[in-house]
């Protein structure tokens, strides 16, 4: 079992940063694939970001590719996700997710979630 919980979220302008983190208990976290998704009011939950349990493999949504970078410190337990050049449809609920043995970018991939945290870009 594993346990995730996302931070980082808030209100940031056109053209900022922010970046999110997902500590993860569980003595196998690095063993696990981790990936971003994110969900707008009205649209169905979508592919960000997701990684290996090597950190070798990252894959990005066409809409967040040179923006944002997916990471993981498998000491600490956790996945990040820096976000720049944010824009206003980057607006949504970003769920950290986790797997002990798929890797893709379908959400039914991943056994595992958190909670979500918010992020809203507007000026």
């Amino acid at each position: 079992q594993v346990q995730l919980v996302e931070s980082g979220g808030g209100l940031v302008q056109p053209g900022g940063s922010l970046r999110l983190s997902c500590a993860a208990s569980g003595r196998t976290f690095s063993t696990y694939t981790m990936g971003w998704f994110r969900q707008a009011p009205g649209k169905e939950r979508e592919f960000v970001a997701a990684v290996r349990w090597s950190g070798v493999r990252m894959d990005y949504a066409d809409s967040v590719k040179g923006r944002f970078t997916i990471s993981r410190d498998n000491a600490k337990n956790t996945v990040y996700l820096q976000m720049n050049s944010l824009k206003p449809e980057d607006t949504a609920v970003y769920y950290c997710a986790a797997d002990s043995t798929r890797y893709g970018t379908s959400s039914s991939l991943y056994a595992y979630w958190g909670q979500g945290t918010q992020v809203t870009v507007s000026s």
